[in-house]
C-alpha cells in the first residue's frame, strides 16, 4: 500500500495548507523529537501522479508494533475506584492519573473491568449500577457521569485502545455488600446458585442466563465506542469457591436427560460454554465488525500440556475448552494467564510455545503476566521483564503482553522503572488483518519554513477513521518516524539537527484496527 513521492511547489503546499486550515479541527502541537527506527527492506511501489513532476519511490521505516495493556481491576475495589464511597471527581482524578502513567510508559492499550459482577459501572437498563462504584447496588453517581463513557474517552484522547472487560457468570461478589432486590442473584434467583463461599454465580447451561449476557454484551457493543469485548478465566467456578462441592446445576441438568440428552455431565457443561463463547464472538461481529473479542483463559488447558508442566486443569474445572477456542479462532486474541516463574512447574515459555503451537488461526497470542504478584522470584521485576523478552522472541512481530493489573506498575516504582525501559519507543497495536475494513483515506500534507524550523500540517478527509498517524522525517539518509494520536493535526520540527538538514517528510493514516495509509510525502527545500 504504498505511494509516490509527490516533489511539491511551493505554490501547491501554499494551497493545501490553506485549504487544510479552513477544513481542521483545533490543532494541537506534539514533541518534536522523533524515535529512530531501522529502514524497510522493501521498498514503495510506484502508482499514479498528477501534472508533469516526475515522482521518486520512497523506501520509508518500519513502525514498531507491539500490543501494551494492562488490566484496570474494579471488582472489591483492588484498582478503582480505590475506595466505594470517593466523589465523582476523585474517581475521575484516579482515572487520569492511570492512564497517564500508561502513556507516559508507552502503553496503548487498557482493560477496563465494567461489569465485574453482573452489575455496571456505566449506564445500563439491564443490570444494576456497581457497589463498587458508590457503595451501594443500583446507586448511580452524583454528580451524574457515566464511568465507561469516561474511560473509554480519555483512553481515546491518549492514543490508547479501551477493552471493556467482564465477567460473564458471576452474579454477586463477597466485597460486594448485601443481595437486595436491586442485584442481579435476586433477579434472576431462578438461575443463580450461592456458593459456600458467598458468591453468587449463574448457570452457565441455562438459556435464560445465555440470552441474559448475551444482551448486555450486545448492548455494551451497540451504545459505546469501545475498542473489543473482553472476557476473563470465571466460567464455571474454581471448586475451592464451593468448599469443593460439584456445581449445583442438578435443576438444568435433569431437564438435559429428561429430553433424550446423551451428553455426559462433564461435556455437557463445556458444550453449552462452547456455545456460548461462538455465539459472543458472532453477535459481536454481527453488530460492528471492527471491535475485537479477546479472551484470557487460566493459563494451562490441562496439566501435562505441555509435558512439563503440572497444575490444575481448567477443562476439567471450569469446564472450559480453551483450546478448542484458540484451535477454531473464535476470538481475535488471546491472552492466557500465564502467571507462573520461568523457573518451576509451570514453566513460562514452556506454556507459551504450547499455546502458540495451539494458535492454527494465527490471530494475535498476548500472554497475561503477573505483574503484581509473581511468586518464588528474588526479583519480580526482572522476572517480568525476562518474560517481556520472551514473548518477543517467541513470538515475533506482533507480540504483545497483558500486565495484571496496573497496580504492579503503580505501586511498584521498581516494576514501572523496568517496564518503561522495554517500552522505551511508542508502538502501534499489531494489525488484524482478518477484520474485514474499508482501506484507510490517503491524508494530505503540508510544510512551510519559518526561520529555523518546519511547520508540518496535515489533515484527512475521512477524520473518523484514523486513530494514529505515522510522521516520517529524513535528515540526510537517516529517517526517523513519530507515532502521533489521531487527534493531533500539527507538528514543529527542527530544520538542521547535528548539522544535517531536514529533506523529506511522509505521512500515513492509521485506522483503529492498525491499518495504514498509503503515505504521502512532501520534499523539504
Amino acid at each position: 500500500m504504498n505511494i509516490h513521492k509527490i516533489k511539491s511547489t511551493a505554490l501547491i503546499i501554499s494551497g493545501l495548507f490553506l485549504a487544510s486550515c479552513a477544513s481542521q479541527p483545533k490543532q494541537k502541537t506534539v514533541s518534536e523529537k522523533p524515535a529512530t527506527t531501522k529502514p524497510a527492506t522493501k521498498p514503495s511501489s510506484p502508482a499514479a501522479t498528477s501534472g508533469t513532476v516526475k515522482p521518486k519511490t520512497l523506501t520509508l521505516p518500519t513502525v514498531n508494533r507491539e500490543f501494551r495493556a494492562a488490566w484496570v481491576a474494579t471488582v472489591a475495589n483492588i484498582n478503582w475506584p480505590s475506595r466505594n464511597n470517593l466523589s465523582v471527581e476523585q474517581q475521575k482524578l484516579e482515572a487520569v492519573q492511570m492512564l497517564d502513567m500508561l502513556k507516559d510508559a508507552h502503553f496503548n492499550a487498557v482493560i477496563f473491568q465494567a461489569r465485574p459482577s453482573a452489575d455496571a459501572l456505566y449506564k445500563s437498563d439491564l443490570e444494576p449500577w456497581s457497589y463498587f462504584l458508590t457503595g451501594q447496588t443500583g446507586k448511580a453517581p452524583s454528580p451524574y457521569y457515566d464511568p465507561l463513557e469516561f474511560w473509554i474517552s480519555e483512553a481515546h484522547k491518549r492514543g490508547m485502545e479501551l477493552h471493556v472487560w467482564l465477567n460473564p457468570y458471576r452474579a454477586h461478589h463477597t466485597t460486594g455488600g448485601a443481595v437486595t432486590g436491586e442485584s442481579m442473584a435476586a433477579k434472576m434467583s431462578g438461575d443463580t446458585y450461592r456458593l459456600r463461599n458467598g458468591m453468587y454465580w449463574m448457570d452457565p447451561t441455562s438459556d435464560r442466563v445465555q440470552n441474559h449476557v448475551s444482551a448486555v454484551i450486545k448492548d455494551l457493543v451497540k451504545r459505546y465506542d469501545l475498542d473489543a469485548v473482553h472476557i476473563d478465566d470465571y466460567f464455571y467456578p474454581y471448586r475451592e469457591y464451593n468448599g469443593g462441592a460439584d456445581f449445583p446445576d442438578s435443576r438444568t441438568w435433569t431437564a438435559y436427560k429428561n429430553s433424550g440428552g446423551d451428553l455426559s455431565k462433564a461435556d455437557w457443561r463445556r458444550a453449552n460454554v462452547n456455545k456460548f463463547i461462538k455465539r459472543i464472538h458472532d453477535e459481536i461481529k454481527a453488530e460492528k465488525p471492527y471491535v475485537k473479542f479477546g479472551i484470557s483463559p487460566f493459563g494451562i488447558w490441562k496439566p501435562g500440556y505441555p509435558a512439563d508442566v503440572t497444575g490444575s486443569s481448567q477443562y476439567d474445572e471450569l469446564f472450559a475448552d480453551a483450546k478448542l477456542w484458540l484451535n477454531e479462532g473464535w476470538c481475535d486474541y488471546y491472552s492466557p494467564q500465564l502467571y507462573w516463574k520461568e523457573e518451576g512447574p509451570q514453566r513460562f515459555s514452556s506454556l507459551l510455545k504450547w499455546w502458540k503451537q495451539e494458535n492454527y488461526k494465527n490471530i494475535h497470542l498476548w500472554p497475561g503476566l503477573n505483574t503484581v504478584g509473581i511468586k518464588g522470584v528474588p526479583d519480580k521485576s526482572q522476572e517480568i521483564s525476562d518474560q517481556i523478552r520472551t514473548t518477543r522472541n517467541l513470538l515475533g512481530n506482533g507480540a504483545g503482553v497483558i500486565h495484571y493489573s496496573i497496580d504492579g506498575l503503580s505501586k511498584d516504582w521498581k516494576m514501572l522503572s523496568a517496564v518503561k525501559n522495554l517500552y522505551r519507543e511508542k508502538a502501534l497495536v499489531p494489525a488484524s488483518p482478518w477484520i474485514k475494513s474499508e482501506p484507510v483515506l490517503k491524508p494530505e500534507l503540508t510544510a512551510k519554513k519559518n526561520g529555523t524550523t518546519v511547520d508540518i500540517h496535515w489533515l484527512s478527509r475521512k477524520p473518523q477513521q484514523v486513530r494514529n498517524w505515522i510522521l516520517y522525517s529524513k535528515y540526510g539518509s537517516q529517517w526517523e518516524t513519530q507515532i502521533l494520536n489521531g487527534e493531533e493535526y500539527s507538528v514543529k520540527l527542527q530544520l538542521v539537527k547535528s548539522g544535517i538538514h531536514l529533506t523529506d517528510l511522509a505521512l500515513k493514516a492509521v485506522d483503529r484496527l492498525g491499518n495504514e495509509s498509503e503515505y504521502v510525502a512532501v520534499e523539504v527545500h
